[in-house]
């Protein structure tokens, strides 16, 4: 059983206190934070609405790279849209990205803008897109030059343009009949220096296939478009141009860039770099090779024909025609004509002269070709074959004057100059070789070997005869008899060689009296008698028989064996 509860406590007498209620608060600090959210998002909400732009829809042949809501759409690195969207097309053949774009960039938007993907590339020629390895893929925008037709449909590149639309320079056409390994945005070089880019190339249709040819557009920028005038030359630096002719091995490289991805080169000559700039989209002439391109400045050309009659291996179409060793034109067809007779079998080979190469750059000869080509010939002016490269065995059309040549008729064929020739080079070896080898064919050799050979065996027979070695023997003998009379000689004529000074003496003196006895003569019977004149040669003779005396006794003395042996010229021989 449970124990009752304690009885309830009397109430006190003391009052209780008197309950009062305080006022409620209006506003709390705590409700600025919606309000502020709020706020913000209103702002934010009219930001979004006030940049938004328009909604345009590009159009690319894959999506590699693009995510929708983290692609960018940029110029120059500044964001302009983002990629809200990407489809297929309703063929499936193509990939539709739909962006939003920013309102500034909606005067832009124009059918001259273009629009692709930065994404890494490596090519042969450059390496571009290495930042969006780290970042991402992008879509690149170029608004283009203004003028255009606004639009929110486009095409994109699918590879990056060469040149922006900003960037200044000069935009030209180029003709050409092959391009070889050119591309988009392979170099332009004006003196070494990459000047410009190639834009892109188109076939140019004809009635024919033949007459087709390739339209390749260049951009040069400035200030090297300014170096572009009327006379400036084009030709195709690409690779590497390794060319055996006249001139040996020659190895040609424009540069790496021009290896790997092709290249154009341009120059001026210097007469044609006064002239004004040419204007965009003018037209020139793509050459194959710098070589070419310098020859198409001389547009004066004269033909001439020239025939030889031996070999011409070596010589082919463009092969270099020279005056004194420096080219003046070439070759430019090769022919035979074959005579079934065999009588005038010879080969015709037609020139190409260049008379601007001569009398320089926009001059022309003031006489008629005809005319030139007499009077050259008339003063020796012939044609040759020479050898261009030993190594190579090509050959060269060389002209050269021979004045000692017999005179030569200068005549036309068809209007075309006909040039006299010589043999040169292996032709003119061979000829000098023929006839030579005919007069060794031509002498007797037989008849001369007969002989030669009857000639030996005599003089076999008497060299091994008896009769010469006895005559060796006898002579032998006789020389040494003559040797033992000299010596008795020379011990004879002493005495009589200290004579001689004696006799030459008195000689001297019988001429001197009779010298007296001439003055004499000729103061009793005159200075212009017979007897005068008589005795002055009687004296001219004493007086030469008086200086042989003296000769002589000088001879005698220094060699004694003279008196047997004679005056021989060796005499002081033993």
């Amino acid at each position: 059983m449970s124990d009752p509860a304690p009885p309830l406590p009397a109430p006190s007498a003391a009052p209780l206190p008197e309950a009062r209620v305080q006022p409620q608060r209006p506003f709390h600090v705590i409700w600025l934070i919606p309000v502020v959210a709020a706020l913000i998002a209103a702002f934010l909400a009219y930001r979004a609405i006030s940049q938004q732009g328009e909604t345009i829809r590009l159009s690319f042949n894959t999506a590699d790279g693009l995510t929708a809501g983290q692609t960018h759409i940029r110029h120059k690195a500044v964001d302009l849209g983002t990629v809200r969207r990407i489809t297929l097309s309703y063929d499936m053949r193509r990939v539709v990205v739909q962006a939003d774009m920013r309102r500034e960039a909606d005067r832009y938007l124009t059918n001259k803008a273009r629009f692709w993907v930065v994404r890494p590339r490596l090519t042969a020629g450059n390496i571009s897109g290495l930042d969006t390895l780290v970042s991402g893929s992008y879509i690149e925008m170029d608004p283009g030059p203004g003028g255009g037709v606004p639009t929110t449909e486009f095409t994109g590149l699918e590879e990056p343009p060469a040149v922006r639309s900003d960037e200044p320079g000069t935009s030209f056409v180029l003709r050409a009949d092959r391009i070889g390994s050119l591309s988009s945005g392979s170099p332009v070089f004006y003196r070494d220096i990459a000047a410009g880019e190639v834009l892109g190339y188109e076939v140019h249709p004809a009635e024919r296939a033949q007459d087709s040819f390739i339209l390749v557009h260049v951009f040069i920028r400035a200030p090297y478009d300014k170096f572009v005038h009327q006379q400036t030359y084009f030709w195709n630096a690409s690779g590497v141009s390794v060319q055996l002719g006249a001139e040996g091995v020659r190895l040609q490289l424009q540069s790496m860039q021009a290896l790997l991805s092709g290249g154009i080169a341009f120059d001026t000559p210097t007469d044609g770099q006064s002239g004004p700039s040419s204007p965009v989209n003018s037209t020139f002439a793509l050459y194959h090779d710098q070589e070419s391109a310098t020859s198409a400045r001389f547009q004066e050309r004269t033909p001439f024909l020239v025939y030889f009659r031996g070999s011409v291996r070596g010589l082919a179409a463009g092969s270099p025609v020279e005056l004194f060793g420096i080219p003046i034109g070439s070759v430019t067809a090769i022919q035979l004509q074959f005579d079934p007779t065999g009588r005038d079998t010879r080969v015709a080979v037609r020139l190409e002269v260049e008379p601007q190469r001569i009398l320089g750059a926009g001059l022309v000869p003031d006489q008629q070709p005809l005319a030139v080509a007499r009077g050259l010939v008339a003063h020796g002016l012939r044609v040759q074959l020479r050898s261009a490269n030993y190594l190579t065995g090509q050959l060269l059309v060389a002209l050269d004057f021979f004045p000692d040549q017999k005179p030569a008729e200068v005549k036309e064929e068809n209007g075309v100059i006909v040039l006299p020739t010589l043999p040169g080079g292996l032709e003119g070896i061979t000829s000098s070789l023929g006839q030579i080898l005919q007069k060794i064919e031509a002498l007797p050799l037989d008849d001369i070997a007969r002989h030669l050979n009857a000639t030996l065996a005599g003089v076999d027979s008497v060299t091994n005869g008896p009769e010469l070695k006895q005559s060796l023997r006898t002579l032998t003998a006789t020389l040494a008899a003559v040797q033992e009379v000299v010596k008795q000689a020379g011990a004879g004529a002493g005495p009589a060689l200290q004579r001689l000074p004696q006799i030459a003496q008195d000689l001297q003196t019988a001429v001197d009296r009779a010298g007296k006895l001439v003055g004499s003569a000729d103061a009793g019977y005159g200075s212009n008698s017979q007897f005068r004149r008589d005795l002055e040669r009687l004296m001219d003779q004493f007086s030469d028989t008086a200086r042989s005396v003296r000769l002589l006794t000088d001879y005698l003395d220094q060699h004694p064996e003279a008196l047997l042996r004679g005056r021989t010229g060796q005499a002081g021989s033993p």
